[in-house]
């Protein structure tokens, strides 16, 4: 399958604890690049995240937030009187040096570290946890990465398919434009002989004027032979299909080329964009020209989706 770099995913796990929420953003990335942004509790679950993360993803730039809310625990509804105590003397030892020092409000002691019966995280619980929802929101942003890309693969086959259209257009096109060329020399050389001999063809002779005629016409069709820039147009198209279909194909050994579609394709229409040049170079007429014109037009234009895929 084609995938996009470009997805979302979330996913939030409920534990007696609190809740745990992981959000992953991906976007365009030549290569796989990954920014956390997680709370320092839960600082411990960056190297299992980024395994997971590197074992599934190619390529992309992925953001992976982590936050976490704990849950309201009836432990808070007492304070520890001698703690409270201990914290009286300080704030009166404090304000023998700082006189204006206010109070805490009630909801800041009840949340006062040292106060909760669950401040410390417990590292297996929680990991668990977060591992488990980076899964789903892992999936979640697979199948948004395969959606987008199938869109992304249906643009270009639209383009695919116009390219196929010009070649044939233009190897439709060439019969017609060597006998337009060599009617052109004909008429050209009927000219030249008429205006440099009075008596006109009398001066030349029948098989003499075919021969000089075939001469310039084999020059003209060499000169303009694309025959091998549409022949490899052709099979280029052929692995582009092959590409979008299998999405990178298979190596030597059977195993999937996870993630080279992207690469592959860009790669593929720096070659398709070579034999269009060469197509216009060789153009022989303004129908070939304007041709290889929307060639490049529409290779430019799968070359700009194929930016997005992974």
């Amino acid at each position: 399958m084609i995938r996009s770099m470009t997805a979302f995913g979330n996913a939030r796990a409920d534990l007696e604890q609190g809740t745990l929420a992981i959000e992953l953003r991906s976007v365009n990335s030549r290569f796989l690049d990954l920014y956390f942004r997680l709370p320092d509790e839960l600082r411990h679950v960056e190297t299992p995240l980024r395994e997971l993360l590197t074992a599934n993803l190619a390529r992309g730039k992925v953001e992976i937030r982590v936050s976490f809310t704990r849950a309201a625990s009836t432990e808070l509804s007492k304070l520890d009187p001698a703690w409270l105590e201990g914290l009286a003397e300080q704030l009166q030892a404090a304000r023998r040096i700082i006189p204006d020092i206010a109070s805490p409000r009630l909801a800041e002691l009840f949340n006062w570290p040292g106060q909760r019966g669950n401040d410390a995280l417990d590292p297996q619980i929680w990991g668990a946890a977060c591992l488990q929802a980076a899964q789903q929101a892992l999936t979640q942003l697979q199948e948004g990465r395969g959606r987008e890309g199938e869109r992304l693969a249906g643009m270009m086959r639209e383009c695919a398919d116009g390219v196929a259209r010009v070649v044939d257009i233009v190897q439709a096109h060439l019969p017609q434009l060597l006998a337009d060329h060599r009617d052109k020399q004909a008429a050209k050389l009927r000219e030249s002989v008429e205006s440099a001999f009075p008596g006109g063809f009398a001066h030349i002779s029948g098989a003499e004027l075919s021969e000089r005629l075939s001469q310039e016409a084999n020059l003209f069709a060499l000169r303009i032979d694309v025959a091998e820039e549409l022949s490899r147009l052709r099979s280029h198209l052929e692995e582009l299909r092959h590409l979008l279909t299998d999405g990178g194909g298979k190596s030597s050994g059977g195993k999937k080329n996870a993630g080279s579609a992207g690469k592959r394709l860009d790669f593929l229409f720096q070659e398709m964009n070579r034999e269009a040049n060469t197509l216009g170079s060789k153009a022989g007429s303004m129908e070939v020209t304007r041709a290889a014109m929307d060639l490049k037009l529409l290779i430019e234009q799968m070359r700009e989706q194929a930016q997005n895929i992974e």
